[in-house]
């Protein structure tokens, strides 16, 4: 079943230009999704045009929160998931050099809210939003995927919205932020606008990465979870994804370790996206 599943995302992935053919793919670049504080949110759409109840898959870009953008080619993948049959949002947000975490976080819900606000109008099915992202993005919707919305304020607009999401596909995501060389850019802060605020330290700014740590909120509500990690990688430790995978075995939820050898820092190649599409059909045989 599983080499079956594999040969179709495979011939999804190499019959892009047929499957444009047969439904034209529309695309928006820098469409706004949200406004903070003045400023816009930015993200590139693309669909098939015609289709009705899409699935969805929403594309996080990595960089350690810090770099990176929904234009570097490693991301820019949204017309390969539309000529797949999704609805693609690739997402830039806020990052840490201008806004502190967890300002990206709060930014791919409000993406998430966008989307289920705007279901009927690109004709979305909202119960089948699958996120997907690589490093800090692959820690972003994998924490989407086990610790939700959390305890940040919504910011960016919609926020009557739901924010229910199907599953979540990392590659080489970080998982503990407390066991990463760079988990300390992880820093909120703390204080208000009269006394002003300070990047929090010491043993607050560790419970701040232990919240924001997909392998300490695994619990029964997990969503199903496809990461994909390599024992060569030298950005994010191997034994990150060893311990996720117990820790979802162990809660009882549906997920899919696959692990390599020799790929080092993975990012969106055509091979893990071919298992990302896999595993989406996969779930969506399960329902």
């Amino acid at each position: 079943m599983r080499k079956l599943v594999l040969l179709i995302a495979s011939i999804l992935i190499a019959g892009a230009s047929f499957a444009a053919d047969a439904a034209r793919i529309v695309s928006k670049k820098d469409l706004i999704y949200g406004v903070v504080e003045g400023s816009g949110l930015l993200a590139d759409l693309a669909w098939p045009e015609g289709k009705t109840k899409l699935p969805v898959v929403l594309i996080v870009h990595g960089g350690r929160w810090r770099a990176g953008s929904k234009n570097d080619a490693n991301y820019t993948k949204q017309a390969v998931f539309a000529a797949a049959g999704f609805f693609a949002m690739n997402i830039d947000y806020r990052l840490i050099n201008a806004t502190p975490a967890p300002a990206c976080y709060q930014d791919l819900f409000t993406a998430i809210r966008w989307l289920h606000a705007h279901a009927a109008e690109y004709q979305l099915d909202a119960d089948r939003i699958y996120l997907i992202g690589n490093s800090s993005g692959g820690h972003e919707v994998a924490l989407a995927a086990t610790l939700g919305p959390g305890p940040y304020p919504r910011a960016g607009g919609w926020d009557n919205a739901d924010t229910g999401i199907a599953g979540a596909i990392a590659f080489s995501g970080a998982y503990d932020l407390n066991g990463i060389s760079w988990g300390n850019l992880w820093a909120p802060l703390a204080g208000d606008a009269n006394a002003g605020f300070a990047t929090l330290s010491g043993a607050a700014a560790e419970e701040a990465r232990r919240i924001a740590s997909p392998l300490r909120n695994v619990s029964s509500q997990t969503k199903p979870i496809l990461f994909l990690h390599s024992e060569d990688d030298r950005i994010v430790p191997f034994q990150q994804a060893v311990d996720l995978d117990q820790a979802l075995t162990a809660a009882h939820v549906y997920h899919k370790f696959i692990r390599y050898k020799d790929r080092g820092h993975m990012g969106f190649t055509d091979d893990n996206i071919k298992e990302a599409l896999a595993f989406i059909a996969e779930l969506e045989a399960r329902k």
